[in-house]
C-alpha cells in the first residue's frame, strides 16, 4: 500500500506532531500593503496568516491522504481551497462562522487579514518574474441579490468580479463558470462544475477561486542527461521511469536531513517560488510521517536547511487529478454546520437559507527538465435549503514515492502540494 513508503514535496515543509488550535490574528492595521516594486514584504511579518493557510494545508491534506478513494498520486491547491473558503466565510454568521473560523484559523473583519489576501493578490498577479496569477469570482443567480457590502469585501480585497448566472438552465450555467476556469488555468482545468450540481431551483450562489503558475528552474536539467531508471512504487511494483539528473555539477542548493527524510530545494528562477521535496528514507513510514506533518515542523526544517552540492535524480511527472469533492474531509476537520440545513450565511444576503451543497477542487501538475507548470481551481456550490550540514556531496534519488510542494518563499504560504506515488500514472 502507498500508505507504507515515504513521500516528498513541493511548496511546504513538515513532520512531527499534529498541530493544535488555530491561529488567530489581531484585528489591528498592520499595513500590509504591496510595496511599489511589486513584492510584499510585510506579508512574512504577519506570520500568523501564512501559518492558518499551511496549518489549514496540511490538516486538509491529511484528508485527503487517508480517504482511501484516492489511491495513486495526490495533488491539490490548498492556496485555492483556502481561498475559497474564506470568501464564503466572510458571509457566515453564528456557529456557522465559528467553525469555519475554527478550521480556517482566522477571524472575520479582520483589517490585517482582509490586506494580507489583498496584498498576496496583487503579488501573485502583478509580479513580472513569473507566469502566475490568481483570480476569483461570485456567481449568484440572476434573481438572487447580494450585500453591497459583502460585494465590497469580495471586490477589495479579493478582487472578486461578480457575474450574474441563470442557474435554471444548469448545463449554460455549469458551461458559463467552466469557460472562466478554463480561462483562468491556461485551459487545464476542465468541467469543474458538472451541471448535475446545480439544482435550477435552490442554486443560488457559486463561489470560485483559480490559480495558474509555470516556472523554470533556477538551474535546468539537460533533456539529454534524461534516462530511463528504475522507480519503485507505493504498492512495491517496480518500473522504469523517465528521470532527470543534475549530477557531478558545481551547482549548491538549499538541503537538510532528519531521521526520516532528506529535504531538498529546487528555486524557480526568480528564487520567490520553490519547490520543496521530501524523500522518505529506506525504513520509514509514510503514513507516520504525513498523519504527524505541521506548520510548525515545516518552518524548522526550512530554518536548517544548509547550501550543499547535491546529486538529484528527478522523476517526469504529470498528475491530473480527477473531482474532488471536499464536504466530507471539511466536516470532519470541524465545519459541519456549513453542509446543513442549520447553517447561517446571512452575511451574504442579509437573509439566511443558504448552506454549502459542494465543495469542488480539481488540479493539475506537469514537472519536466525546464521547470513546472501547475494550475488548480475550487468551486463552493451554495444554494437554499428543501454539503545538515557537512560538505560532503549528498545522493537525493527520487526513485520511490515522494511527497511535495510549491511556496512563496518569504511568506512560507504553500500554493500547491502533492505526492508522487506512480511518475508513469
Amino acid at each position: 500500500m502507498k500508505k507504507e513508503i515515504l513521500a516528498v514535496g513541493i511548496i511546504a515543509l513538515l513532520l512531527t506532531i499534529a498541530f493544535s488550535g488555530c491561529v488567530k490574528e489581531n484585528t489591528g492595521n498592520t499595513g500590509t500593503s504591496p510595496s511599489q516594486n511589486g513584492n510584499p514584504p510585510t506579508l512574512g511579518n504577519i506570520t500568523s496568516f501564512d501559518e492558518a493557510v499551511n496549518h489549514f494545508a496540511f490538516n486538509l491534506y491529511r484528508e485527503f491522504y487517508n480517504d482511501p478513494q484516492n489511491a495513486g498520486n495526490i495533488f491539490n491547491s490548498p492556496y485555492s481551497i483556502f481561498t475559497a473558503l474564506a470568501m464564503t466565510y466572510e458571509g457566515a454568521k453564528g456557529v456557522t462562522a465559528e467553525e469555519m473560523a475554527s478550521v480556517l484559523g482566522i477571524e472575520q473583519d479582520n483589517a490585517s487579514f482582509h490586506e494580507y489576501m489583498q496584498a498576496l493578490y496583487r503579488y501573485l498577479n502583478e509580479n513580472s518574474k513569473y507566469n502566475i496569477s490568481t483570480a476569483n469570482a461570485l456567481w449568484p443567480d440572476t434573481h438572487y441579490t447580494l450585500l453591497q457590502k459583502y460585494i465590497h469585501v469580495i471586490e477589495t480585497y479579493y478582487g472578486g468580479n461578480v457575474s450574474n448566472v441563470d442557474y435554471s438552465n444548469p448545463e449554460a450555467a455549469a458551461k458559463k463558470i467552466n469557460n472562466w476556469v478554463e480561462n483562468q488555468t491556461n485551459n487545464l482545468i476542465k468541467d469543474l462544475v458538472p451541471a448535475s450540481a446545480i439544482d435550477p431551483v435552490y442554486t443560488k450562489l457559486i463561489l470560485t477561486n483559480a490559480i495558474y503558475f509555470k516556472g523554470t528552474w533556477m538551474v535546468q536539467f539537460d533533456k539529454s542527461n534524461t534516462t530511463d531508471r528504475q522507480f519503485t512504487t507505493s504498492s512495491g511494483e517496480t518500473l522504469d521511469v523517465e528521470t532527470m539528473k543534475l549530477v557531478n555539477t558545481e551547482n549548491r542548493f538549499n538541503y537538510t536531513e532528519t531521521q526520516d527524510l532528506q529535504i531538498l530545494e529546487l528555486p524557480y528562477n526568480g528564487n520567490e517560488i520553490s519547490m520543496m521535496i521530501f524523500l522518505p528514507k529506506e525504513g520509514s513510514n509514510l503514513s507516520e510521517i504525513i498523519n504527524n506533518m505541521d506548520n510548525n515542523s515545516y518552518s524548522e526544517i526550512i530554518d536548517k536547511m544548509t547550501k550543499r552540492e547535491v546529486d538529484i535524480y528527478l522523476p517526469k511527472f504529470t498528475i491530473k487529478t480527477p473531482l474532488y469533492k471536499l464536504n466530507d474531509y471539511l466536516i470532519n476537520l470541524g465545519m459541519p454546520t456549513a453542509f446543513s440545513g442549520f447553517a447561517n450565511f446571512s452575511g451574504l444576503d442579509g437573509i439566511g437559507g443558504l448552506f454549502i451543497s459542494h465543495v469542488l477542487h480539481k488540479a493539475f501538475i506537469e514537472v519536466n527538465e525546464e521547470g513546472t507548470e501547475a494550475a488548480a481551481a475550487t468551486a463552493v456550490i451554495m444554494r437554499l435549503n428543501a454539503s545538515s550540514g557537512g560538505s560532503s556531496r549528498v545522493v537525493f534519488d527520487c526513485n520511490h514515492p515522494f511527497f511535495f510542494t510549491i511556496h512563496h518563499k518569504e511568506t512560507g504560504t504553500i500554493l500547491f502540494m502533492g505526492e508522487v506515488t506512480n511518475p508513469s500514472e
